[in-house]
């Protein structure tokens, strides 16, 4: 039989009143995540794209350089471990091809087909179709990826490198 839980004291109690998950910012930010991918699940579908594919289309398309496979998983804040496999598969796709450094072999760039450059249109309208299914305004919509993305700045700048 389970002894009875101790009664804390009033200043414990208000302490673990920090832990009801309503206080918590990991889960807010978990659940708020997985609910938009939930909708670039459902439009990116049809154009057989995953979420991370997006964003690794999205990487590519804006810069006017080549990339490295090592400036990609940089933008994306992703490891190798994650790029890698997830590159390959859109390198099977025909989405886009790595090429080996000629000087350096331990470099790879990555550089998009044709397949890959086309599909920036569709692309276009599943990003504004997850706006319109947002329940936020273009405003609230700015305001809160703003406050995110400083929040990843000061976070990254207090933790050591992706490598």
């Amino acid at each position: 039989m389970p002894s009875p839980t101790p009664s804390p004291t009033p200043s414990a109690q208000a302490a673990y009143d920090e832990l009801h998950l309503d206080k918590q910012l990991c889960l807010a930010l978990q659940v708020a995540s997985s609910l938009v991918t939930k909708i670039y699940r459902g439009l990116l579908e049809p154009l057989g794209l995953t979420h991370p594919q997006y964003l690794v289309l999205i990487a590519l398309w804006e810069r006017t350089e080549r990339t490295s496979m090592g400036d990609l998983r940089r933008s994306l804040c992703m490891d190798t471990g994650a790029v890698t496999p997830l590159v390959k598969r859109m390198e099977t796709a025909g989405l886009l091809r790595r090429v080996r450094d000629e000087v350096d072999e331990r470099r790879v760039w990555v550089d998009l087909t044709d397949a890959g450059w086309a599909l920036r249109d569709q692309v276009l309208q599943v990003r504004r179709g997850v706006v319109d299914r947002l329940p936020l305004s273009a405003e609230q919509i700015a305001a809160m990826r703003s406050s995110l993305q400083a929040l990843n700045a000061d976070m990254l700048a207090a933790a050591p490198p992706i490598r």
